[in-house]
């Protein structure tokens, strides 16, 4: 293991945090509020980032498990100082309560422990909205720029933190592919600030809105999120956002070169499409009877259909309040997420599409043991070795389900807020049912059940393999 590289790599990192931590230090300025949680943060990952960054030679070779290992480190750190700025504003419980907030920030979840946010500092809203902004692309993204100046490869670093089975790079170099990304993600961000903005509302909260929705976060300056605002034209809007920021952005590349033809021929966009329209149709019939027009239904369903299968987890309506089916397939849409290389989260369509055809062509083998058959997506043959790790992925997506359940189980909450507690959490969506539903939060859990659902927030927005890697003994051995 490279250890000098990993501390370099980091310290940039962490360097990069504390520019960050400026956007809200001015929004804390420009409103007159207490400037001192952010100065101090910075100075602290300053003093901590700078040594590692700046003075360290490490040689430049960089493997698989380094790259797996840094990424999962990375955000543990990222979050642990990141906590500070609400640790130092008194405005929460204790510490784990802020690891938890930030935690839920940066891997664009949207859970919460506050059961009020609209009292908070206009710098600590911000501060929380804009962590969705930062981990929706994802920080490393943003880092690599960084890091091939000093002439390190980061290849590995964006396989570790991409999210689906399938990594494409839109240009061989990974740092133009960042560019390129962060280009698409701050020009969709742009776009809807603007269009939140002609809607009426505020300048402040289309702003921190939007950023929850770029990065699929679901943070909210409203304690019934977007409901508050009873604006059904930003309800629209954001609906259609919502479903754009969980598209592959790889798909909006090869719109801007002209290759329609190949955007179309894409199964998991195809497929995510799908199941977008059906559960759209299927919740506007089940919830009809409890609206008074069929608009508003529809115009409900959509935007929580697009809310949950984003991982957003913004909230119109209380969803709590709908009838089972509905509910259930909203629990669904929470397992199944968003599509790969999205800033959303979930299981990834491409994985549930691999993981369907995988079983059809075993069943097709039973049938016809002598035939041979070739598992495609997109119309190209998919590798053995992609198919080993997808399904390795979902069994230790399932496993992390029911360990973090039982233990989360201690605080004796029902079933149906302990469950959907731990999927909201590994999914990256932000409510559940019940107790964490739409207009509840997570403040009634014990520390321990909330380190364990930072833990499941994390492993799933680094889709499980960097945090358990940077958990094991061996990652830690030198050779």
């Amino acid at each position: 293991m490279n250890v000098k590289l990993i501390l370099r790599i980091t310290g940039v990192s962490l360097l990069v945090e504390a520019g960050a931590l400026l956007f809200p230090l001015g929004v804390s300025l420009y409103y007159h509020e207490d400037p001192v949680p952010f100065l101090l943060t910075i100075c602290i990952l300053l003093a901590v980032g700078l040594g590692p960054a700046l003075l360290l030679r490490p040689q430049r070779h960089f493997f698989t498990r380094d790259g797996f290992f840094t990424v999962g480190l990375i955000w543990v750190l990222m979050s642990l100082f990141g906590a500070l700025p609400f640790w130092f504003c008194g405005q929460f419980g204790n510490y784990v309560d802020c690891v938890f907030e930030c935690v839920s920030g940066f891997t664009t979840t949207g859970s919460s422990i506050l059961p009020a946010v609209e009292g908070l500092p206009y710098g600590q809203l911000f501060w929380r909205s804009f962590t969705h902004w930062l981990g929706g692309m994802g920080v490393l993204v943003f880092t690599t720029a960084i890091l091939s100046s000093l002439g390190i490869s980061s290849n590995f670093l964006i396989r570790a933190e991409s999210p689906g089975p399938v990594k494409s790079k839109l240009v061989p170099r990974a740092s133009q592919s960042s560019k390129i990304l962060y280009a698409i993600y701050l020009s969709l961000t742009v776009i809807q600030v603007l269009l939140l903005r002609l809607t009426g509302m505020p300048w402040f909260d289309s702003l921190v809105n939007s950023f929850g929705t770029a990065g699929t976060g679901g943070f909210s300056v409203k304690n019934t999120s977007i409901g508050a605002y009873g604006n059904p034209a930003a309800e629209i809007i954001m609906t259609v956002f919502m479903l754009l920021f969980s598209i592959n952005f790889a798909m909006y590349f090869l719109l801007l070169c002209g290759k329609l033809k190949q955007v179309l021929r894409s199964d998991e966009l195809r497929f995510f499409l799908g199941v977008v329209a059906f559960s759209i149709v299927a919740i506007t019939i089940n919830i009809a009877p409890t609206f008074a027009h069929l608009g508003d239904a529809v115009r409900a369903a959509a935007f929580q259909v697009a809310s949950i299968i984003s991982t957003s987890g913004f909230s119109s309506v209380d969803f709590d309040l709908w009838p089972e089916f509905s509910k259930m397939l909203l629990v669904v849409l929470m397992l199944v997420g968003a599509c790969a290389g999205s800033t959303g989260g979930g299981i990834k369509c491409s994985r549930i599409l691999l993981l369907l055809r995988s079983a059809r062509r075993e069943i097709h083998s039973i049938i016809h043991p002598r035939s041979v058959s070739v598992v495609r997506l997109d119309g190209e043959p998919v590798g053995e070795d992609t198919l080993r790790t997808t399904h390795c992925y979902f069994i230790i997506y399932l496993f992390t389900v029911f360990v973090a359940a039982i233990i989360v189980g201690l605080d004796d909450f029902s079933f149906g807020s302990t469950m959907t507690a731990v999927i909201t959490c590994i999914s990256n969506v932000g409510p559940g049912l019940e107790t964490v539903g739409p207009m509840g939060n997570f403040s009634a859990f014990s520390d321990l059940s909330k380190v364990v659902l930072s833990f499941c927030m994390i492993a799933g927005r680094l889709e499980m393999f960097p945090i358990f890697v940077l958990f094991s003994r061996n990652a830690w051995k030198k050779s």
